[in-house]
C-alpha cells in the first residue's frame, strides 16, 4: 500500500486480488479497466515467517495506488480466488476484539504486515468477510 495518505477511521481504504494465476488476472484486469500495475517483491506476509518474499502487484487507476493483486500459495489450501475489501481502523486489535462482542468472527487474528501495518480478517454476524487495517502512521 504505498504511496497513500492514512485514510480516516472507517473509510475503505484498499482492495486486492487473491488469485490462483496473478498473470491471467493482470491481464484481464489491465486490458478490460486500463489499469497500470506496479510490480514489486513484498517480504513475507508475516513478521517472523520463514515464507520467501512474494511478488505483489500494485494497481494504480487514475496514478493512485487503489489495490493489489497477489498469486496465493499453498497456505489458501483450496480457496477460490477472490477479492478482499480493507477498511482503515485505528486499532485493529481493539476492533477486532468488539467483533466477537457483536457477534462476529475473527478468521484472521490481528497479524504485522511488514512496512505496512496491522490487519484482521473478520467476518460479520451474517457471514460476510472483510479486513480490518491499521496502516503505519495511524493513530492507535
Amino acid at each position: 500500500m504505498s504511496e497513500q495518505s492514512i485514510p480516516a477511521n472507517g473509510t475503505f481504504c484498499w482492495n486486492e486480488l487473491s488469485t490462483t494465476d496473478d498473470e491471467a488476472a493482470i491481464k484481464f484486469y489491465t486490458e478490460l479497466l486500463g489499469w497500470e500495475i506496479k510490480r514489486s517483491n513484498a517480504p513475507a506476509a508475516c513478521e517472523g515467517s520463514d515464507a520467501p518474499p512474494m511478488v505483489y502487484n500494485e494497481i494504480v487507476a487514475d496514478g493512485r495506488h487503489v489495490g493489489g493483486i497477489l498469486k496465493m500459495g499453498p497456505e489458501f489450501g483450496q480457496m477460490p480466488s477472490h477479492w478482499m475489501a480493507y477498511v482503515a481502523v485505528d486499532d485493529v486489535d481493539a476492533k477486532a476484539r468488539q467483533v466477537w462482542e457483536l457477534g462476529g468472527k475473527v478468521r484472521v487474528p490481528p497479524t504485522d504486515i511488514p512496512h505496512v501495518g496491522r490487519f484482521s480478517v473478520i467476518d460479520d454476524p451474517t457471514g460476510a468477510t472483510i479486513a480490518l487495517i491499521t496502516l503505519k502512521g495511524a493513530k492507535s
